[in-house]
């Protein structure tokens, strides 16, 4: 079993940066890929980025290509989403997520967490 905890979400003006944090514990022993969702209210989850165990393989949903980097620290069991040049239609909920594969579907991924809020102001 592998538990996801979000953090660094917050409000943040058009044009910032926000650096999402997602910290794992359990499932020792197994290497697996993180992903990042967010869901907007009234909108499909949809797919942010993913990286792979040894950070080999990474890969970006297309609104957020160029802007948005994935980071993972395997020593610290962190996984990290920079995200720059934010605009008002990156406000969501962003949830980390762990599975096997480096896949871009929801159901790649069998372990979530909680999520964080980002909102981002005009």
């Amino acid at each position: 079993q592998v538990q996801l905890v979000e953090s660094g979400g917050g409000l943040v003006q058009a044009g910032g940066s926000l650096k999402l944090s997602c910290a794992a514990s359990g499932g020792t022993g197994r290497r697996y890929a993180i992903a990042w969702f967010r869901q907007a209210p009234g909108r499909e989850r949809e797919f942010v980025a993913t990286i792979s165990w040894a950070s080999s393989y990474t890969y970006f949903g297309d609104s957020v290509r160029g802007r948005f980097t994935i980071s993972r620290d395997n020593g610290k069991n962190m996984v990290y989403l920079q995200m720059n040049s934010l605009k008002p239609e990156d406000t969501a909920h962003y949830y980390c997520s762990a599975g096997q594969l480096a896949g871009t579907n929801w159901d790649d991924y069998a372990y979530w967490g909680q999520g964080t809020q980002v909102t981002v102001s005009s």
